[in-house]
């Protein structure tokens, strides 16, 4: 018997960061266009870049990716109603001349690097992303921000302070408590 027959079955401590997101795989597991998604990821040169803070800027968005590769475009998710910020974006990567999966690599290479990186005291998330369609840079929640948002029952300075929701509780009770006052 050789060695590698015998060597015991190590569990690795780490999953690794370049592969589909958990989102994308679910997805793919239950429609055609998630199977879709999941195939485009592949080839895509694009990232979804997310938890970042509300005053996070294109500019320091340039400044941490463009240390992987150049980059085509960045676009900013911005709140569907007011316009504003709202704590995510895409990052698209180029392609140089005649190397056609370039943007790809070097998307696959940010995941990799730069996933988990502190960036505005926040530490931002990332994915391979299918590949940016029109009216994707608006929040998806029911008040025009991104949907988690909505729910977030703690204080945080970096994405605007409380949840939309309970925000919005929090000054009902303040109208009801001095509609009994009065």
């Amino acid at each position: 018997m050789n060695e590698i027959e015998n060597a015991p079955n190590y569990i690795h401590s780490t999953e690794r960061l370049d592969g589909p997101s958990p989102y994308i795989l679910r997805s793919a597991r239950y429609s055609q266009k998630g199977r879709d998604e999941l195939t485009a990821t592949l080839t895509s040169s694009t990232l979804y870049v997310g938890n970042l803070s509300f005053y996070t800027t294109e500019e320091q968005i340039y400044d941490l990716f463009s240390k992987i590769g150049p980059i085509k475009t960045i676009i900013m998710g911005l709140d569907r109603f007011s316009k504003t910020p709202c704590g995510f974006c895409f990052v698209e990567y180029a392609n140089r001349g005649d190397h056609d999966n370039e943007g790809h690599s070097n998307a696959v290479a940010a995941v990799r690097y730069l996933n988990g990186t502190k960036l505005d005291d926040r530490i931002i998330t990332m994915d391979v992303d299918p590949g940016f369609k029109d009216g994707r840079q608006y929040g998806r929640g029911q008040s025009g921000g991104q949907a988690k948002d909505e729910f977030r029952d703690e204080y945080d300075p970096g994405r605007g302070g409380y949840g939309k929701r309970w925000a919005q509780a929090a000054k009902d009770d303040e109208a009801g408590m001095k509609e009994m006052q009065e």
